[in-house]
């Protein structure tokens, strides 16, 4: 039986939902519905929109070296279209990226080190390994005239965290809102928020936004703790965890293929010369 080319290629990277993601979909949801109250009351950080860095002295080594983390990130982004969209990375994002306007390149996917991509930004990804209880950390690109509509994140038991890289001229139109609080990214300078509020960003300037994007487990008292492992791990045996595992590991074979391409046609011009 022969498959027709269009509706084969259409498959692509579009995995289908099984009724046990689905499943896991409608219980994460009512999970976070009730255990919110529970995590904010267990946490040792308070529970506000935006969150007092002060909590996170860890976090040190990449304001004193984010220049460092800007000198790979500048080089990754020579082979910006090489970089996926979010969408592509994990197809539950859809409602919130579309077209070009949103990039990521991973270095920590759900507990998982993506080393030949971490081997383009090695410095950066030594200073997140020291950041105790780390999940996911990656590049956020967002192109200029970008909007991330309003959403919210699956758990309080994680809290997200934004390192301003490249930060538009234009700072006051580049903003993140969480609930009724504004952020404006700076160069070098971080700040943490509670990303089950509900929060959007806009790009409304002519230029490019880079941040450093990751997440933490927020310190909270024993039994929040132990419950948020507990969802952590069911999360890693569901399709909503291993569909973009499986993405991030093609997207990495792609972003690889790319720079030893760029790399080889660079010796050949240099043996002509």
């Amino acid at each position: 039986m022969t498959s027709h080319p269009e509706s084969a290629k259409a498959s692509i990277g579009k995995p289908k939902k099984t009724y046990a993601h689905r499943k896991l979909m409608r219980f994460g949801r009512r999970f976070r519905s009730r255990i919110a109250g529970f995590q904010s009351r267990q946490s040792l950080i308070g529970d506000t929109p935006v969150l007092d860095r002060a909590h996170f002295p860890e976090f040190n080594v990449l304001e004193d070296n984010w220049r460092d983390v800007l000198d790979e990130v500048t080089e990754i982004l020579k082979f910006r279209n090489q970089v996926p969209k979010f969408h592509e990375v994990s197809t539950d994002q859809k409602n919130i990226s579309k077209g070009d306007e949103w990039r990521t390149f991973f270095l920590f996917g759900f507990g998982t080190k993506l080393a030949r991509n971490c081997a383009k930004a090695p410095r950066t990804a030594a200073m997140l390994e020291s950041i105790p209880n780390l999940q996911t950390a990656w590049f956020s690109i967002l192109a200029p005239g970008a909007h991330i509509p309003a959403h919210k994140g699956v758990t309080k038991g994680i809290v997200t965290c934004h390192m301003g890289l490249i930060v538009p001229k234009d700072r006051e139109n580049c903003w993140l809102r969480v609930e009724d609080e504004y952020c404006h990214w700076q160069e070098g300078k971080i700040f943490v928020f509670d990303d089950t509020r509900e929060h959007e960003v806009t790009n409304d300037t002519d230029d490019e936004r880079v941040v450093l994007l990751w997440h933490v487990d927020r310190p909270m008292k024993t039994p929040a703790r132990l419950l948020h492992k507990f969802f952590v791990a069911g999360l890693k045996k569901s399709s909503f965890f291993k569909n973009p595992q499986k993405n991030m590991a093609t997207f990495e074979d792609r972003f690889e293929q790319a720079t030893r391409d760029a790399a080889e046609t660079l010796e050949k011009m240099s043996i002509h010369d």
